[in-house]
């Protein structure tokens, strides 16, 4: 339950249009609900600015629809990651308005009636087989109010591809870099760019690749300063810190 909701509730309250009960109904969520096979953060948008988000890898169809059913009634927004298209039809049955991505595999719903985006997050990525985690990262950083550029399939193996688009990539003031294989886009993008790097390695790439490791190991290693680097296949925690420093940055300028 974020701070708009709590603010609507209380304006409810005084308006007469709920009553006490209604009210403490509500804030009996507070601050977490038990489903049994899970308790969900109600007051993650509180402490975070941003709901709980569901990692759907490993819950059945019938836990991600719950969890999501849960999460939307007490917030404005909702996003559930590494989900498939039989999860979506679940949460679809219960949350109607809900978007699914199949190049993400995200579900999302955005029940805000407006919302400020702030420009300056680019998400570039090395092939077309990084697209599901750059999306990932696109999605998230988006739904926490970035306006998102993207430029895709500039991998080093054809680094005038990636010359190419420079110009624009220098523009953001925070770049992701999504990349597999050997992982070093975005040590040459740290290079070039003077606005901070958050490398995500992918699990794509042949045996040696090691599921990412090959790519996550050599962007641990980069000698390209500012690059951070978050885990294999995480494109929504580079995109949620994507969001925090662009806010931060907004902050600071006003």
């Amino acid at each position: 339950m974020d701070n708009a909701l709590i603010r609507a509730l209380l304006e409810d309250l005084i308006s007469g249009q709920a009553t006490v009960d209604q009210v403490l109904g509500r804030l009996s969520v507070m601050p977490f609900q038990d489903l049994g096979f899970a308790k969900v953060d109600h007051h993650r948008a509180l402490r975070k600015g941003f709901p709980e988000v569901v990692y759907g890898r490993g819950k059945t169809p019938d836990q991600i629809a719950a969890l999501a059913a849960a999460l939307i009634e007490n917030s404005d927004r909702l996003l559930v990651t590494k989900a498939d298209s039989d999860a979506f039809a679940e949460v679809k049955s219960r949350v109607s308005d809900a978007v699914y991505s199949e190049v993400a595999h995200t579900i999302v719903v955005d029940r805000r009636r407006q919302s400020r985006k702030i420009p300056g997050v680019m998400v570039v990525s090395a092939g077309t087989s990084d697209l599901p985690v750059a999306m990932e990262a696109a999605i998230t950083a988006d739904l926490m109010d970035c306006q998102v550029d993207q430029v895709n399939d500039v991998g080093v193996a054809g680094i005038h591809r990636l010359l190419s688009e420079l110009s624009g990539i220098r523009e953001a003031r925070v770049v992701i870099a999504v990349a597999g294989m050997e992982g070093a886009l975005p040590s040459v993008v740290g290079g070039l760019v003077e606005s901070p790097v958050i490398a995500v390695p992918t699990s794509v790439g042949y045996g040696a690749s090691f599921g990412g490791l090959a790519a996550l190991l050599a962007m641990l290693n980069s000698c390209a300063p500012g690059v951070t680097v978050v885990n294999i296949d995480n494109g929504f925690g580079a995109g949620y810190f994507a969001a925090l420093i662009l806010r931060d940055l907004v902050i600071s300028a006003e």
